[in-house]
């Protein structure tokens, strides 16, 4: 397992346009690494019922501040499930205090791995009421790695490291993704392609369908010597889950893979957005499977540095969009009826805990906390955070709408929108027990895109 490090890295720049900040002194980027993971008999994916057994692999936060460009800008990466609502705005409150910024300025997301815990703060409360505490995840656990994570963020920011550069590479990762969405004989469309559903021979006949085939690797460098490299790519990162074993699965082994390679280099991955893409064509759900997406990953890491070019940090600069998603309007998801389940003692507690995440969703919507889009510039690249389970149509529109530059998506923000269907997931139906967000949100989001990458209507 890796201790908590921290390493801390400069950049330089010039005189940049109006809606970047121009350089005062050295920009600085500092690098830090916590372990995450969750005590045995721990709640996974937030509704799975058989709780953690063992732990097969460690989990960890990777993640760094930038300083120096306004205030400090913190991306951090989780190797938990999800983190939603309350438990969203507490991590970013309190990475931001570690760094001295603001919460709108802290990147917080989930890679996404289903034997990882799902973190919602309103919601275990509301479970507490009912004698289920800790069902949805264990608090005291996450106060301590609240202190734990904010502390190595604190810790790091007192080295520092001269960059000169920011390396742009990318490759296509073969035989991983796929789209859900399959169409069956007859012309009827099913999304039905889950992430271990190769072993059905429809699954994995059928065309890859809508996906983005390329990781893409942002790395920073001091001249020739690599410090850091973040890595993207759209993908549900599992390849079997809910067997009791704790694990990062096969993106976490590609990671440390990479790491091992060099340990110099800091690894951080962070997935795309890939709601509706996973390994189904390619991933029957045996072990021996695992194994081998985290090679071709891996593989993918390794090609995608190979083709970086390097060149020097001429401009950094921050956009933020606050917007708000409609919560899904069928009659399950009313109030009355969460309510009605939640109350409900004779209700599965995975039923129960699911009308809670309802609820403080809800709760949230009321009270007119909006979801974040935060933008950040390094020279020719963009990184952007898009809430929840987003399709993988959100980011090949993100690059559409930004051609020249190298555009990084993230996927897994604040997940209490669940799945957001594409304009035609949603004409085709689109139906999840996830999907928190009503038809509509698929204009909501493009808007909210549009100004983040500040595209001109």
């Amino acid at each position: 397992m890796r201790q908590t490090t921290c390493s801390l890295l400069f950049l330089t720049l010039i005189l940049l346009p109006l809606n970047l900040l121009p350089a005062a002194g050295p920009i600085r980027l500092a690098h830090f690494s916590a372990d995450v993971t969750i005590p045995l008999g721990h709640r996974c994916m937030g509704v799975l019922p058989t709780k953690s057994l063992k732990i097969v692999d460690p989990l960890e936060v990777h993640g760094f501040v930038l300083l120096g460009a306004g205030q400090p800008i913190v991306l951090a990466a989780f190797d938990w499930c999800e983190i939603r609502n309350g438990a969203f705005d507490q991590w970013r409150d309190r990475l931001a205090k570690a760094a001295g910024t603001t919460r709108q300025r802290v990147l917080v997301s989930s890679l996404h791995q289903h034997d990882a815990p799902v973190i919602d703060l309103e919601a275990q409360q509301m479970l507490d009421t009912f004698g289920l505490q800790n069902e949805l995840y264990d608090t005291t656990f996450h106060q301590q790695t609240l202190e734990r994570v904010g502390q190595a963020v604190t810790d790091c920011l007192e080295e520092a490291e001269l960059i000169t550069h920011i390396g742009l590479g990318r490759s296509k990762v073969e035989q991983v993704a796929s789209n859900r969405r399959v169409e069956l004989p007859g012309g009827q469309v099913n999304y039905g392609r889950g992430s271990s559903s190769g072993g059905r021979q429809q699954n994995a006949d059928a065309d890859a369908g809508e996906i983005d085939p390329w990781l893409r690797t942002i790395s920073f460098w001091n001249r020739g010597r690599p410090l850091l490299a973040l890595h993207s790519y759209a993908t549900h990162p599992m390849s079997y889950y809910g067997r009791g074993g704790v694990s990062w699965d096969f993106v976490g082994m590609a990671r440390q893979r990479r790491w091992l390679d060099d340990r110099s280099v800091a690894q951080i991955y962070v997935s795309g957005c890939s709601g509706d893409v996973t390994a189904g064509k390619f991933n029957d759900g045996s072990e021996e499977k695992r194994a081998l997406l985290a090679d071709r990953v891996y593989q993918a890491m390794v090609r995608a540095w190979d083709a970086t070019r390097k060149e020097k940090v001429r401009e950094v600069g921050f956009q933020n969009v606050s917007f708000s998603l409609n919560f899904n309007d069928h009659e399950k998801f009313t109030r009355q009826a969460l309510t009605t389940t939640l109350e409900n003692r004779e209700a599965d507690v995975e039923q129960r805990i699911m009308a809670a995440m309802g609820l403080s969703s809800l709760d949230r919507i009321a009270a007119g906390r909006e979801i974040d889009m935060p933008c950040l510039t390094l020279g020719e690249a963009r990184i952007v955070l898009f809430p929840g389970e987003t399709f993988v149509g959100y980011q090949l529109m993100a690059q559409q709408l930004r051609p020249d530059n190298f555009v990084m998506s993230i996927g897994f923000g604040e997940c209490w929108p669940g799945y957001i269907p594409t304009r035609r997931a949603f004409s085709e139906g689109f139906g999840h027990s996830w999907r928190w967000v009503a038809p509509g949100a698929d204009d909501q989001l493009e808007a909210a895109l549009r100004k983040a990458l500040q595209v001109e209507e």
